[in-house]
């Protein structure tokens, strides 16, 4: 019994090689039937703080009792009054779930918000 054998790659069609694709990152992907919005002004992070401030108050606020809280009880425990730092550390409890639930509410109240 003979086998037949055959060249490897002759009996395989050939393949075209096709160019690589080079994206162009500086623009946005063309996509057919879709036109993008403008982008809005480029704003520094000065500007974001205060835009994200004025929409939501509470959560500032938060941040700074908590971090007050914390150094507050950090310096209390190294004088050692063991218990005006457990308070404080209990009240730094208390600022962070205060803030939590203002960024909750925060996002609940933008996601409802009306689109302008």
């Amino acid at each position: 019994m003979a086998t037949a054998t055959t060249p490897v790659g002759q009996d395989q069609p050939t393949k075209a090689v096709s160019p690589p694709v080079v994206f162009d990152l500086s623009q946005p992907p063309v996509i057919e039937g879709f036109s993008p919005l403008p982008r809005a002004k480029e704003e520094n992070f000065k500007d974001k703080f205060i835009r994200k401030t004025k929409e939501n108050p509470f959560v500032p606020i938060g941040c700074l009792g908590t971090a007050g809280a914390l150094i507050y009880g950090l310096s209390a425990f190294r004088r050692g009054k063991t218990r005006q730092s457990q308070l404080l550390m209990r009240a730094r409890i208390f600022a962070q779930g205060f803030t939590v639930v203002a960024i909750i509410v925060g996002v609940a109240a933008t996601a409802l918000k009306p689109k302008q």
